[in-house]
C-alpha cells in the first residue's frame, strides 16, 4: 500500500474512537460543518503529498456524517484517471468538481470550506502582543532560527504559508551532516516537533503581503498578511525559502496538471507505460529522468546548456538507461497540446536553430528555483535574481530585518547550509536586539505627552 497504509491504519484507528493529533478548535470546526460534501481523492501510492490530503479528508469524514470521502489509487483505475483527466495527484474533487490539487493540509481544506475562517484567524492574529522576534517562513532556516531565538528566552513567532517549506516536496535526503537517509516530510515533521518544544507561536497556513519596516533601530517592523492581519516585532528574520521555476513558454500554465507537472515521484505513476520528457539537466532533472524511466515507457530529457550539469554518477546512470533519450543544446519554445492535455513539447537546436517536435503525454519541469520574495519588492535591496540581499551576518538593509537561506544571496541552495543561516540570523538579530533601545508603547508616549 505504499505511503497509504499509514493512511489506513489512522482511518481505522480514528474510526475507533482513537483521538487525532488535532487541535481541538479544529475538531470543532470539522463538526460544525453543516453541508452534505463528498470529496474524491486520487492518490498514486509513490506519491509522498498524497498522505496529508487522504488522511486529511478521511477525518472529516470521520468526524463529520455529512462529509464522504472516497480514496482513488489512480495506476489500478486508469479508465476513470483518463475520463476525468486526472494527471497530478493528489488531486481532489469536492461533489465532483475539482476542489484542487497538490499538498494540503487538514486546515488549508477546511480554509476552503469554511469561508468564515480567515475572518476569525485574522482578529486572532491581531490581538497578538508584539514579538522580540518574529520568523516568517518554516523551512530549514526559519526552523533552526526560531529555536535559537527561542533558546535566548525571548517571545519568538513563527508565520508560515506551509511549515516545512521545500522539505514537503523532497524525498530521499542523504547529505544532512549526522543524519544518515531520511526523507523530507519525515524532516519538516521533526522540525517543526523542535521549534514547538521551545514554545515558539507557530502560525501556519499564513502568507506575508507586506513588510514595513522601523523607522528607526528598535522601532516596531509590521508585517501584513493576505488575510489582513497585522504582526509586529522588534526584529525579523525573513527565511521565506524558494520554489520551482518554471519554464515560461506557451502552454506550460495552460496544461499544468494537464500532462506539465513538477514532481516526478507525485505524479510519475499516472504516465505508466507513456512517453513523458524531462526539462533540465541538473541533478533534479537527472534524477526525475532515472526515476521516471523504471515507470514510463521512455523519457526524453531536454538541456539548454550544451553538457548535462548534473553529478558524474547521475550522468553516467542516466545515459546506461535503454529508455531515455538526451537531447542537448535544446531550447524548449512550447508546450503542446489538444486543448485538454499535453501532446507534445517544441525545442529549437540552439546551434542550427532548427525546430523539433516531440510527441509526449507528459512533461516535467525541473529547471531550478525562484525565491519566494515577491512581496518585499521596493521594500528590500534585492538581487537580480530576486534574493534578498545580505552580509556575512545576514544584516540586510533595513533596520532589524534578518534573511536567511534560499530566499537570501547566500550561495548553494542546501539544507544544512539554510540552517546553519537561519541560526546565523537569529543570533545577529538577539544581537541588534540586545544593543537597540525597546520601542515606547502607545501608553507610555500617551504618559509623557500628558507629563509635559
Amino acid at each position: 500500500m505504499g505511503h497509504e497504509f499509514t493512511s489506513l491504519v489512522l482511518a481505522l484507528l480514528w474510526t475507533g474512537g482513537h483521538p487525532p493529533k488535532v487541535e481541538a478548535e479544529v475538531i470543532e470546526q470539522i463538526k460544525s460543518l453543516d453541508t452534505p460534501m463528498k470529496f474524491e481523492v486520487y492518490m498514486s501510492l509513490s506519491c509522498h503529498n498524497c498522505p496529508d490530503v487522504v488522511q486529511a479528508a478521511s477525518l472529516l469524514s470521520i468526524l463529520n456524517p455529512l462529509i464522504e470521502t472516497v480514496v482513488v489509487d489512480g495506476s489500478l483505475f486508469q479508465a476513470e484517471v483518463n475520463a476525468r483527466q486526472v494527471m497530478a495527484v493528489p488531486m481532489v474533487y469536492l461533489n465532483d468538481q475539482v476542489m484542487g490539487s497538490g499538498r494540503m493540509s487538514l486546515e488549508e481544506m477546511l480554509s476552503k470550506l469554511d469561508t468564515r475562517s480567515d475572518e476569525r484567524e485574522a482578529r486572532k492574529l491581531s490581538e497578538k502582543d508584539p514579538f522580540d522576534m518574529l520568523v516568517i517562513g518554516g523551512g530549514p532556516a526559519g526552523s533552526a532560527a526560531a529555536v535559537y531565538a527561542a533558546r535566548k528566552g525571548i517571545r519568538v513567532g513563527l508565520a508560515a504559508e506551509r511549515f516545512g517549506g521545500q522539505l514537503n516536496d523532497t524525498m530521499a535526503i542523504e547529505n544532512y551532516i549526522s543524519v544518515l537517509e531520511t526523507d523530507g516530510p519525515t524532516m519538516a515533521a521533526s522540525l517543526e516537533a523542535q521549534v514547538r518544544h521551545y514554545e515558539v507561536d507557530v502560525m501556519n497556513m499564513q502568507r506575508v503581503q507586506r513588510l514595513v519596516p522601523a523607522e528607526n533601530p528598535g522601532d516596531y517592523i509590521e508585517v501584513e498578511m493576505t488575510n489582513g492581519a497585522s504582526l509586529k516585532a522588534r526584529s525579523v528574520v525573513v527565511s521565506t525559502g524558494a520554489r520551482w521555476r518554471n519554464v515560461n513558454v506557451p502552454g506550460e500554465e495552460q496544461y499544468k496538471n494537464k500532462g506539465v507537472a513538477y514532481c516526478p515521484h507525485c505524479d510519475g505513476p499516472l504516465f505508466k507505460g507513456k512517453r513523458v520528457s524531462v526539462i533540465g539537466g541538473g541533478n533534479s532533472g537527472v534524477e526525475a529522468a532515472i526515476d521516471l524511466a523504471g515507470v514510463v515507457q521512455h523519457v526524453d530529457l531536454v538541456e539548454f546548456a550544451d553538457a548535462l550539469k548534473a553529478d558524474a554518477v547521475l550522468v553516467s546512470k542516466l545515459k546506461s538507461l535503454p529508455n531515455v533519450s538526451i537531447h542537448l543544446n535544446a531550447q524548449t519554445t512550447e508546450i503542446t497540446g489538444d486543448g485538454l492535455k499535453v501532446n507534445g513539447l517544441i525545442y529549437k537546436h540552439r546551434s542550427t536553430g532548427e525546430s523539433h517536435h516531440l510527441a509526449l503525454e507528459g512533461v516535467f519541469v525541473q529547471i531550478g528555483l525562484v525565491p519566494n520574495t515577491e512581496f518585499l519588492k521596493g521594500t528590500i535591496e534585492l538581487s537580480r535574481f530576486g534574493e534578498i540581499v545580505i552580509d556575512p551576518k545576514c544584516h540586510t538593509n533595513l533596520h532589524g530585518v534578518f534573511a536567511a537561506g534560499d530566499a537570501s544571496t547566500v550561495p548553494y541552495k542546501q539544507i544544512v547550509i539554510a540552517a546553519g543561516e537561519g541560526a546565523k540570523a537569529a543570533l545577529s538579530a538577539f544581537d541588534y536586539l540586545i544593543r537597540s533601545p525597546s520601542p515606547v508603547s502607545d501608553e507610555e508616549s500617551n504618559l509623557a505627552e500628558l507629563s509635559d
